[in-house]
């Protein structure tokens, strides 16, 4: 019962972050603009990728797409992560880390409604 309490605040947390962020992405605030465009991305490649981050959140809710829904947020901190260590800024990649271990502590403890 615990544990189920504690994958389902973890899960609902991602989904919190995924979507706040997304939407940062996707409205093109003016910090997102200033972080991807350092790594060549234009307004019309942040807006996919937060599209991409708001689709991976909404996946994760699902038990049949928790799977593709954790491995897409994952995948899409670790290109952040990725772009942080050509920086060489380590403090963006400190940042991102705890992020991409939630994600990886939600996979092995899997969706809260599938047991």
């Amino acid at each position: 019962m615990v544990i189920r309490t504690i994958s389902t605040l973890l899960m609902l947390g991602a989904v919190y972050m995924g979507l706040k962020q997304g939407y940062a992405m996707l409205d093109v605030k003016p910090q997102m603009l200033g972080m991807f465009s350092k790594w060549g991305f234009n307004k019309t490649g942040i807006m996919i990728n937060g599209a991409v981050t708001i689709i991976a959140a909404l996946l994760i809710l699902h038990p049949k797409t928790f799977l593709w829904g954790n491995f897409l947020m994952a995948a899409g901190i670790l290109l952040i992560i990725c772009f942080h260590l050509l920086d060489r800024d380590l403090k963006g990649v400190a940042i991102e880390l705890p992020f991409l271990l939630l994600n990886l502590v939600i996979l092995y403890l899997g969706h809260p409604l599938k047991r």
